[in-house]
């Protein structure tokens, strides 16, 4: 593997990544105005979503259900996680063009990235 093969890869993998995110948040928006047109809304207040979205988990099963708000959450932590596999797939490419130096900071690179999510949870 070369590095213009590689940067094509990661190039795709983004686009991909955040027109996957986006069709998911597109498709939760619109199954929640589907559902909710008619409700009156009150901005004096702020009302966060149900337990159930706050989680990873709860987000999966929601979005599964084709919940409104699962889904548009779903499609926020996949745009979320998009730049994270990018990192996972630079450790990969730099690993197969045997760069040990631009592995090793990939890796630890994602590293951070991981711990730092996973802390967030």
């Amino acid at each position: 593997m070369d590095d213009k093969r590689l940067e094509t890869m990661i190039g795709k993998l983004l686009r991909a990544g955040v027109l996957f995110s986006a069709a998911v948040v597109t498709v939760g928006g619109i199954v929640y105005l589907a559902l909710n047109h008619a409700a009156r809304v009150s901005f004096r207040t702020f009302v966060a979503g149900g337990p159930e979205i706050r989680t990873v988990s709860g987000i999966a099963q929601a979005a599964v259900h084709l919940n409104s708000q699962g889904l548009m959450q779903a499609g926020l932590v996949l745009l979320i996680l998009t730049p994270v596999a990018r990192v996972a797939m630079a450790v990969a490419g730099f690993a197969l063009e045997r760069d040990r130096l631009y592995t090793i900071v990939s890796l630890i690179v994602l590293l951070i990235l991981a711990f730092s999510l996973l802390r967030a949870v």
